[in-house]
């Protein structure tokens, strides 16, 4: 297996949300808005290329999507469903239209959103999920091969070129592709293109050992299909998932807030499952590991609004089971410790999300406090 040269980077939800943990990609549809002078550029520069590749020179090899699509090209089109936005995934023909959609997708239409045809049935469609599953195996992974100086290149050879990632890392791709299917309600299509992320992770990990940066990429993607799995109502596979990204993000030696939030967050997320299974013991544990690791965050970052308000939340999630488990004092001690706080918090007039969170968050410790008795 050819070894691929990893630039992605941990990147992390402020809403507790799936978030695309690596670098901020090309939108698909980049290259269709580029000036027209930088299109002029492109073409020049691809004709100098192709002169140079003629006379022989290596280092002018241009590296291409093995299906015809680069990351600044790709768009909608044969591969991707019009509904969700992504690759097609479990691929379904309409009939008698023959217009193709995610099944998932389609499922909820009882006419083509395309054609407006009248749904009949619909039938797998075998032959392009596999054209599909090709090209997410080949995606984004040609590179120009590497000569060696040293050795004299035979006159007329013709050049060989290398499956690599080019401009686009295969992980973000997918994690690209599995953000819009999640967005659009098409879960299983989502977890299969993170499912796809993580082995491909794995197998760096297997190569390059515990890296922080291969780590903190894993735990993020683990924690996205945490998420797939509570969406989908499997609770046990959530937590799972949850208990192993917290596993590589413990790992990752850092003081990076990003990578501390997520932790926090996947801490949370089986806190709040085990909360809803009814194990509040388990809940509390889970609860009280988050809270620690935001209070240890905001001790070098104690002017970060968002990183106050996040110890805040825990505080509230510790205290809420406090209060169900029927130590009325500790819960107390957790509200009021919360309010002081987020009462204490000074926030600019263009956080104003922030402030919306806030004052919610608030309301919701007060509304917890027994009722003082007035004079």
């Amino acid at each position: 297996m050819v070894r691929r040269k990893s630039s992605v980077q941990l990147r992390v939800l402020t809403k507790m949300t799936p978030v695309c943990p690596f670098v901020k990609a090309a939108r698909p549809d980049d290259a269709s808005s580029r000036k027209p002078s930088e299109n002029q550029n492109k073409q020049q520069t691809g004709h100098e290329s192709k002169v140079k590749q003629e006379s022989g020179d290596s280092a002018s090899i241009s590296p291409k999507c093995p299906f015809g699509y680069d990351s600044q090209t790709f768009k909608l089109g044969p591969f991707s469903c019009m509904i969700c936005q992504a690759l097609l995934f479990q691929c379904s023909k309409c009939l008698p239209c023959s217009h193709v959609y995610c099944k998932a997708c389609i499922s909820r239409f009882k006419d083509c959103p395309l054609c407006g045809a009248d749904i009949e049935k619909t039938e797998a469609d075998t032959n392009l999920q596999d054209v599909v599953d090709r090209f997410i195996d080949g995606h984004a992974r040609i590179k120009r091969s590497q000569v060696d100086t040293d050795q004299k290149e035979v006159a007329g050879e013709k050049k060989t070129v290398i499956y690599e990632d080019v401009s686009l890392e295969r992980g973000a791709f997918l994690v690209q592709q599995a953000m819009r299917a999640f967005r659009a309600n098409n879960i299983e299509s989502a977890k299969s293109r993170l499912s796809l992320c993580a082995e491909d992770i794995r197998e760096q990990i297997e190569r390059m050992g515990n890296t922080s940066e291969l780590c903190s990429q894993l735990g993020a993607v683990l924690g996205m299909l945490g998420d797939c799995c509570r969406a989908l109502g499997d609770a046990g596979s959530a937590v799972n998932y949850f208990e192993e990204s917290v596993n590589f993000l413990e790992k990752v030696s850092t003081d990076d807030l990003e990578i501390k939030h997520t932790l926090s967050v996947s801490l949370n997320k089986i806190g709040d499952l085990k909360y809803y299974d009814g194990d509040l013991q388990a809940a509390r544990s889970y609860y009280c590991q988050g809270l620690n690791v935001r209070r240890n965050a905001i001790k070098h970052h104690s002017t970060v609004p968002s990183q106050i308000l996040d110890v805040a939340i825990s505080l509230a999630k510790v205290a809420d089971v406090d209060k169900n488990l029927g130590n009325e004092d500790v819960a107390v001690d957790g509200f009021e410790e919360g309010i002081k706080l987020l009462e204490g918090l000074k926030l600019n007039s263009e956080e104003v999300g922030l402030e919306q969170r806030r004052l919610s968050v608030l309301e919701f410790f007060n509304g917890q406090l027994p009722k003082k008795q007035h004079d």
